[in-house]
């Protein structure tokens, strides 16, 4: 019988233990409040904390005109990229466990290489290296192509490893009803692989929001631009205009977080239900075999 508490992972620490880790984490809070006292004090000295400094957060203005406008640059650039990545790994994803070599190998050079190059290198190549091939590139393309390739190419390895991490005895099952390969894929792995992937896949995603700020380099109007670039220029207020950027971005984060552990639980009890016929008469759901 296992011990309460207790995981697979490790058993149910003693006193001692317990002793130890209550003091180890004092000890780190008492640090880390004394670096926020030092960073406090540094920036109080400088007049960082003057109300001149935040007073043009509290004007409506300042968002409308400035803040929200690099605000949805942002979010657009990044939906754009998402949609886009998510395809492109699932098609090389899928591409690379193809038996067909002329397939496989061709996708496994495609990711490895943009998985390779960093978002900012990709940036630039798509802006400058078009326009030396006489095409005019925005810097809305360039941001977006480079956040595409890069994180389509991580998304790849993260669904060839989900889709790995089915057990081979589904697709068995599969095939002995007769499916064909691309019907156990598309309804037996796929759906399976995707709940145990999500929590990469967001990560992912959590990512490719904040590499839109590499945009900065280009002087895309992204969120970074209007907080770093736009507002201080206006108002001569470059740390409070960045702490109050960051806020937005771990908002943001942390938004799109929930709704992918909201995801998360309502695909995970829609699979509980489907395999449980009684848990479904109990929700008064209906469930559909497949015979």
């Amino acid at each position: 019988m296992t011990e309460r508490g207790a995981t697979v992972l490790y058993d149910v620490p003693g006193p001692r233990t317990r002793l130890r880790n209550n003091a180890l984490t004092l000890a780190f809070g008492v640090v880390l409040l004394l670096v926020a006292f030092f960073v406090w004090t540094k920036f109080d000295e400088k007049g960082q904390w003057d109300g001149k400094l935040w007073q043009p957060f509290l004007r409506a203005d300042t968002w409308t005109e400035l803040i929200l406008p690099g605000l949805l640059n942002t979010l657009v650039a990044a939906a754009l990229a998402a949609v886009l990545a998510l395809l492109f790994g699932a098609v090389f994803g899928i591409a690379r466990l193809s038996d067909h070599r002329w397939v496989r190998i061709p996708a496994a050079v495609v990711v490895e290489a943009f998985r390779a190059v960093p978002v900012l290198m990709l940036i630039f190549f798509a802006q400058y290296g078009g326009s030396l091939a006489g095409l005019v590139v925005t810097e809305f393309t360039a941001v977006v192509f480079g956040l595409t390739v890069y994180n389509g190419s991580v998304l790849a390895e993260i669904v060839r490893a989900g889709i790995l991490a089915v057990p081979r005895g589904q697709a068995e099952a599969g095939y002995a009803i007769g499916l064909r390969k691309n019907q156990v894929m598309r309804v037996i792995l796929l759906p399976q692989a995707v709940t145990a992937m999500m929590p990469a896949i967001v990560s992912q995603l959590v990512v490719l929001l904040k590499d839109t700020a590499l945009g900065f380099v280009v002087a895309y109007a992204d969120l970074l631009n209007a907080g770093a670039r736009v507002v201080p220029a206006n108002y001569a207020n470059l740390i409070p205009s960045v702490i109050v950027i960051a806020v937005v971005y771990i908002a943001i984060n942390l938004a799109l977080g929930y709704l992918a552990a909201w995801l998360e639980r309502r695909s995970r009890r829609s699979r509980k239900v489907t395999a449980d016929p009684a848990a479904a008469e109990q929700a008064g759901g209906e469930v559909a075999f497949v015979r």
